[in-house]
């Protein structure tokens, strides 16, 4: 039988990166299938703003009830259970938290599609005309079905991530797009865009179902209680409660950020869509991926009171995510145009859609290795059940994310918006970066710039390298896919060779990590007992 007590050589930290990381990136390549249709059969234009705009609201309050908030403030928690009351426990905790979020999420979802249009026409997207505006509003009614679901499955995956089982819920990204894919092929020449919302719910299902094996296999249990009285439940509420407001100022700035979008020209909300997405891409792969991993590990750590073994866990997982993530946004800067080109520009999409993704995707690409680095350093403050500071950190970053927003889109239109983003969340990651050397001490500030430094180097030469090549196979009429098969190997040989001469390559710095995941546990009699009281 699996127990918490797994020792630290069977975490295999960097190898369930990886693999969530791969997962990540098979799902990003079913997201873009999926965004290829709908691309080809609405171009940027208002049915898909109104399609995108209706899931604003849902998502909200997903995060609010059982996103990212529920399972950050839940993992700690569960871990604690796995070690001192076993699976029973932990199970009974699992399913007073699943309860407690259909319930809830029921009781929200209801009055919310009841007053849709308002909403619609007050909060999401006043810019839109009244048709517009009756569209969103029943789709935002079909999306919220989805929503009680994710809940469902939000809290099975993070049951899952406290057993360091990262398999199958890095599969559930994977298949969630299927479900719209079915949607545009075979309900979209019915329903329009209502078939592509249908379509997110079937795939809002496919994420649950695909992680009953490994519930089985962790032997799952539930039973039918609310455990209001229960202290772990309440544990978990007192963290919920700052990192749900932190996740909701988030969504709230992406609102903010539709409802100033919906201001400028027609296709503006879904150009900031699609380029927003197109970053993702990265930054999930890479940033999401290495926060699911270091979370529960970073969880015991911190649990067992080995506070030294946190601080270069975390200050070795940021070098190697600063080593992939920052020729991944020169990349997207230098080559976004043609990706865009040649994924989307077909059918309804035309070369201005091609242009205004690419204004947003090269404005958001330069946030990309602070997005990547937040995912972490949060995750930090969460593994220490500390969820008040980030919650500070990301209400100044979303004041400054609008205000200036509202600056830039003036001059640089949606393109502003989002590089408003991008400069809020650096300023972000480097407010965190200086409390968690204040509160925890070192976090190997001094190696982590050097190595920043050393990446930035090798990142200008890879440009340098890629607009040389590319002026060249621009000059011999190659193909699309052609240029950029070359343009990108070039670029990436000219990025590993500088790491390499620099002694910051990402396979160095990944065995690096590996060695610091697996080392032998600290005794406990040799580190003081955890307090929270350390960080907060």
């Amino acid at each position: 039988m699996i127990t918490s007590n797994d020792s630290p050589q069977q975490q295999h930290f960097v190898r369930d990166v990886l693999w969530v990381g791969i997962s990540f990136a098979l799902a990003a390549g079913v997201g873009l299938l999926r965004n290829m249709l709908i691309a080809q059969r609405f171009g940027l234009g208002a049915e898909l703003d109104a399609y995108y705009a209706a899931f604003k609201l849902p998502d909200l309050l997903f995060t609010v009830v059982a996103g990212g908030a529920l399972t950050t403030a839940f993992i700690p928690v569960f871990v604690q259970l796995l070690a001192t009351e076993g699976m029973a426990g932990a199970w009974r905790l699992a399913s007073a938290l699943t309860n407690l979020v259909v319930l809830t999420t029921a009781a929200l979802a209801v009055p919310m599609a009841l007053l849709a249009p308002w909403l619609v026409r007050i909060i999401i997207a006043p810019g839109f005309p009244a048709p517009l505006q009756d569209q969103t509003a029943t789709l935002m009614r079909l999306v919220l079905l989805s929503t009680v679901i994710f809940g469902v499955s939000s809290v099975q995956s993070g049951a899952l991530h406290g057993f360091k089982h990262f398999w199958l819920p890095a599969l559930a990204p994977v298949v969630y797009p299927l479900g719209t894919i079915l949607g545009a092929l075979w309900l979209v020449p019915l329903w329009g865009t209502y078939g592509l919302a249908v379509g997110a719910v079937i795939g809002a299902c496919m994420h649950l179902t695909v992680k009953i094996p490994a519930l089985l296999h962790y032997q799952f249990r539930w039973w039918p209680v609310l455990g209001i009285r229960m202290a772990a439940v309440r544990r978990v509420a007192m963290l919920f409660g700052p990192r749900v407001l932190d996740l909701g100022v988030f969504h709230l700035t992406m609102l903010a950020t539709t409802n100033l979008a919906s201001r400028l020209s027609t296709g503006s909300v879904s150009a900031l869509e699609w380029g927003w997405d197109a970053m993702q891409i990265p930054e999930t792969i890479i940033g999401t991926a290495f926060g699911l991993v270091a979370l529960p590990t970073l969880a015991d750590m911190a649990t067992r009171g080995d506070l030294q073994s946190l601080r270069d866990t975390l200050a070795g997982a940021l070098r190697l995510a600063l080593a992939l993530a920052m020729p991944a946004a020169c990349a997207l800067i230098i080559l976004g145009r043609p990706i865009v080109q040649l994924l989307y520009q077909r059918g309804a999409f035309d070369a201005a859609a091609t242009e205004a993704v690419y204004i947003a995707l090269r404005f958001y690409a330069f946030g990309l290795a602070a997005h990547v680095c937040l995912e972490l350093v949060t995750r930090a403050f969460f593994a220490c059940q500390d969820t008040v500071t980030p919650l500070l950190a990301a209400t100044g970053s979303a004041a400054f994310n609008i205000l200036l927003g509202i600056v830039l889109m003036e001059p640089l239109g949606h393109g502003g918006l989002a590089l408003a983003n991008s400069l809020a969340v650096s300023g972000e990651v480097f407010a965190l970066l200086l409390i968690l050397r204040r509160h925890l001490g070192s976090v190997s500030g001094r190696r982590l710039v050097h190595t920043l430094v050393k990446l930035a180097l090798a990142t200008a030469s890879m440009a340098v390298t890629m607009l040389i090549v590319q002026g060249w196979v621009e000059k011999t009429d190659a193909a699309a896919p052609l240029m950029l098969l070359n343009v990108g190997i070039a670029g990436l040989c000219s990025y590993l060779i500088c790491t390499v001469l620099l002694r910051v390559s990402p396979l160095q710095l990944a065995r690096e990590l590996a060695c610091l995941a697996v080392r032998p546990r600290t005794s406990l009699r040799e580190t003081k007992p955890f307090d929270a009281a350390d960080i907060t």
